[in-house]
Protein backbone atom coordinates (compact mmCIF):
# COMPACT_ATOMS: atom_id res chain seq x y z
CA UNK A 1 0.00 0.00 0.00
CA UNK A 2 2.88 2.18 0.68
CA UNK A 3 4.01 2.15 -2.99
CA UNK A 4 0.63 2.93 -3.95
CA UNK A 5 0.69 6.12 -2.02
CA UNK A 6 4.31 6.79 -3.32
CA UNK A 7 3.12 6.50 -6.92
CA UNK A 8 0.01 8.68 -6.09
CA UNK A 9 2.26 11.58 -4.34
CA UNK A 10 4.43 11.48 -7.20
CA UNK A 11 1.36 11.93 -9.88
CA UNK A 12 0.36 14.83 -7.74
CA UNK A 13 3.50 16.46 -7.93
CA UNK A 14 3.58 15.83 -11.84
CA UNK A 15 0.12 17.58 -11.85
CA UNK A 16 0.95 19.93 -9.51
CA UNK A 17 4.16 21.14 -11.48
CA UNK A 18 1.97 21.08 -15.01
CA UNK A 19 -0.04 23.32 -13.30
CA UNK A 20 2.14 25.94 -12.95
CA UNK A 21 2.04 26.14 -16.64
CA UNK A 22 -1.24 25.39 -17.66
CA UNK A 23 -3.59 28.09 -17.14
CA UNK A 24 -6.75 26.74 -15.27
CA UNK A 25 -5.08 23.71 -13.94
CA UNK A 26 -4.53 24.28 -10.29
CA UNK A 27 -1.24 23.82 -8.81
CA UNK A 28 -1.75 24.04 -4.86
CA UNK A 29 -4.38 21.71 -4.45
CA UNK A 30 -2.16 18.68 -6.13
CA UNK A 31 0.45 19.59 -3.68
CA UNK A 32 -1.92 19.71 -0.70
CA UNK A 33 -2.76 15.87 -1.92
CA UNK A 34 0.79 15.12 -2.77
CA UNK A 35 1.61 16.10 1.03
CA UNK A 36 -1.08 13.97 2.20
CA UNK A 37 0.22 10.56 -0.09
CA UNK A 38 3.35 11.13 1.46
CA UNK A 39 2.58 11.28 4.95
CA UNK A 40 1.27 7.16 4.34
CA UNK A 41 4.44 6.68 2.11
CA UNK A 42 7.35 8.79 2.64
CA UNK A 43 8.62 11.37 5.04
CA UNK A 44 11.07 13.01 3.62
CA UNK A 45 9.06 13.34 0.31
CA UNK A 46 6.40 14.96 2.67
CA UNK A 47 8.93 17.38 4.00
CA UNK A 48 10.09 18.48 0.97
CA UNK A 49 6.90 19.37 -0.49
CA UNK A 50 6.34 21.30 2.75
CA UNK A 51 9.60 22.94 2.24
CA UNK A 52 8.97 24.16 -1.36
CA UNK A 53 9.63 27.74 -2.22
CA UNK A 54 5.45 29.10 -2.49
CA UNK A 55 3.66 26.66 -2.27
CA UNK A 56 5.00 24.95 1.11
CA UNK A 57 3.63 27.11 3.23
CA UNK A 58 0.59 27.27 1.73
CA UNK A 59 0.17 23.29 2.13
CA UNK A 60 1.42 24.19 5.40
CA UNK A 61 -1.19 26.56 6.53
CA UNK A 62 -4.04 24.53 4.79
CA UNK A 63 -2.83 21.67 6.59
CA UNK A 64 -3.00 23.22 9.71
CA UNK A 65 -6.34 24.13 9.18
CA UNK A 66 -5.76 27.84 8.48
CA UNK A 67 -7.24 28.20 5.23
CA UNK A 68 -6.19 30.25 2.09
CA UNK A 69 -5.40 33.66 2.01
CA UNK A 70 -7.80 36.41 0.39
CA UNK A 71 -5.67 36.92 -2.29
CA UNK A 72 -5.25 32.73 -3.79
CA UNK A 73 -9.03 32.36 -2.96
CA UNK A 74 -9.44 35.69 -5.74
CA UNK A 75 -6.86 34.42 -8.00
CA UNK A 76 -8.45 30.79 -7.89
CA UNK A 77 -11.80 32.20 -8.47
CA UNK A 78 -11.43 34.21 -11.16
CA UNK A 79 -9.17 31.28 -12.60
CA UNK A 80 -12.26 29.15 -12.26
CA UNK A 81 -14.40 31.47 -13.98
CA UNK A 82 -11.77 32.36 -17.16
CA UNK A 83 -11.65 28.43 -17.61
CA UNK A 84 -15.55 27.81 -17.56
CA UNK A 85 -15.86 31.30 -19.61
CA UNK A 86 -13.51 29.91 -22.16
CA UNK A 87 -14.19 26.24 -22.23
CA UNK A 88 -17.78 26.88 -22.76
CA UNK A 89 -17.35 29.48 -25.05
CA UNK A 90 -14.77 28.19 -27.44
CA UNK A 91 -14.42 24.26 -26.96
CA UNK A 92 -17.97 23.15 -25.91
CA UNK A 93 -20.52 23.03 -28.53
CA UNK A 94 -23.19 20.84 -26.37
CA UNK A 95 -24.89 22.61 -23.74
CA UNK A 96 -25.46 19.19 -21.90
CA UNK A 97 -21.61 19.60 -21.38
CA UNK A 98 -21.68 23.31 -21.13
CA UNK A 99 -24.42 23.10 -17.91
CA UNK A 100 -22.14 20.23 -16.36
CA UNK A 101 -19.32 22.41 -16.70
CA UNK A 102 -20.62 25.52 -15.24
CA UNK A 103 -22.07 23.22 -12.62
CA UNK A 104 -18.66 21.91 -11.86
CA UNK A 105 -17.42 25.41 -11.47
CA UNK A 106 -19.83 26.62 -9.66
CA UNK A 107 -19.31 23.59 -6.92
CA UNK A 108 -15.36 24.64 -7.29
CA UNK A 109 -16.23 28.38 -6.33
CA UNK A 110 -18.52 26.98 -3.74
CA UNK A 111 -15.99 25.01 -1.79
CA UNK A 112 -13.73 27.82 -2.05
CA UNK A 113 -15.06 30.68 -0.67
CA UNK A 114 -17.85 28.61 1.57
CA UNK A 115 -16.17 25.70 3.04
CA UNK A 116 -12.17 26.84 2.93
CA UNK A 117 -11.40 29.26 5.97
CA UNK A 118 -9.74 32.72 4.87
CA UNK A 119 -6.60 33.66 6.48
CA UNK A 120 -6.09 36.80 7.08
Amino acid sequence: MRLVWLVAGLGCVGLGALGVIVPGLPTTVFFIMAAGAFSRSSERLERWVLGLPGVGRLVADYRAGLGMPLRAKVIAGVMIAGAVGASCGTAIGSWTWRGIVIGLGIVGLAYIFGRIPTRR
